[in-house]
């Protein structure tokens, strides 16, 4: 029975509010064997690839209310999303040399025994790290976000706040796919002129040069926004609210404007939602998991058909993954940020 080391990053303390700090975790080196329990249905795996994702952050504070997602533990590996390969399986639908991807640790090697959410990678054509994203759970997010929640109709006009990111990228290209007018908002020069030029948004602006939110919008949407996918919340979510249409629809995948507060902003316009007879729906992704084969059959084509693009930010080695997730908190990635922690 093989026993390896097994570089891991942990969650030292919890974080009680704030921006966390590199120093909230740590690279430690631990060992392990290279066997699954006996009896266990777990699946023992290989990490090649960790997503980067913004939810994260609430894992990293214990909370007294109710979560849709429990707390990482103190002094052990951070959970997310990632890319694996399978040495050995306790259950029938996994076999040794398989790849994944799905929930697993911020480690070398994992025993997953959670596997509700592990998913077989049906193709090796594309780079295995689109599976922590544009084919892993941020493309299933921006699906099911924008199809099944806002049922797009051709000619419709869109807004897509955070639109650089991991999922926004992907609902501006969407949106494009339907026929719709479609404008995102970013934080930078350089990821405004990504949206124009490379993802095809009909428009961007860097909401940090606008000073007056409402009237930016009003500037790109003169006779209102049909969809507004939210990524951001607080200010963003109430200029967009006073510029929606009558019947709009609002799909609320995130608000990472919020995440880091001690007090979140209230929101003021709540009330547009009535006179302007709005639906506003948040969503968990992982209630359209069983769509991913759907999923699949619709993006797949067109990423071989050069009609969908994708952006990637990817820093090497597990000692840098405490730094990339940070970083999403300040706007540093363009792009989709993905960990190598290993390419074989």
């Amino acid at each position: 029975m093989a026993e390896v080391k097994n570089k891991q990053v942990i969650l030292k303390e919890y974080v009680s509010a704030g921006l966390p700090k590199e120093s909230d975790m740590a690279v430690v080196t631990t060992t392990t064997k290279l066997k699954i329990p006996e009896g266990s249905g777990g699946v023992l795996v290989k990490n090649l690839y960790l997503s980067c994702d913004p939810y994260m952050r609430s894992r990293m504070t214990k909370r007294d209310s109710a979560s849709y997602v429990d707390p990482f533990n103190p002094g052990e590996p951070i959970i997310g999303f990632g890319v694996a390969k399978v040495l050995e399986s306790g259950d029938a639908k996994f076999k040794q040399g398989d790849l994944v991807w799905g929930m697993t640790g911020w480690e070398e090697y994992s025993l997953i025994t959670s596997i509700q959410y592990l998913f077989k990678i049906p193709t090796t054509d594309l780079p295995l790290s689109y599976y922590t994203g544009i084919l892993g759970m941020p493309g299933m997010t921006a699906y099911a976000g924008f199809y099944e929640i806002c049922s797009p109709k051709k000619g419709e006009t869109v807004f897509v706040s955070a639109a650089s990111g991991a999922v926004g990228q992907l609902v501006g290209q969407f949106a494009k796919l339907a026929g719709c007018y479609v404008v995102g908002s970013a934080g930078s020069k350089d990821k405004v002129d990504l949206l124009k030029n490379k993802f095809g948004f009909d428009g961007a602006l860097n909401y940090k040069e606008e000073p007056n939110l409402d009237a930016a919008l009003k500037r790109y949407f003169p006779e209102g926004i049909d969809i507004y996918f939210e990524n951001v919340g607080g200010k963003m979510l109430d200029a967009v609210l006073l510029n929606m249409k009558i019947g709009g629809r609002i799909s609320v995948c995130g608000m990472i404007s919020q995440y880091n507060l001690v007090q979140p902003e209230g929101v003021q316009n709540l009330m547009y939602l009535v006179s302007k007879q709005l639906r506003m729906e948040g969503f968990l992704v992982t209630k359209y998991f069983p769509l991913y084969g759907k999923f699949l059959e619709l993006v797949l084509p067109h990423i071989k058909e050069g009609k969908i693009t994708y952006v990637e930010d990817v820093v090497q080695g597990l000692q840098n993954a405490p730094s990339a997730l940070l970083g999403l908190f300040a706007g540093r990635n363009v792009g989709k940020q993905v960990v190598v922690v290993s390419r074989e």
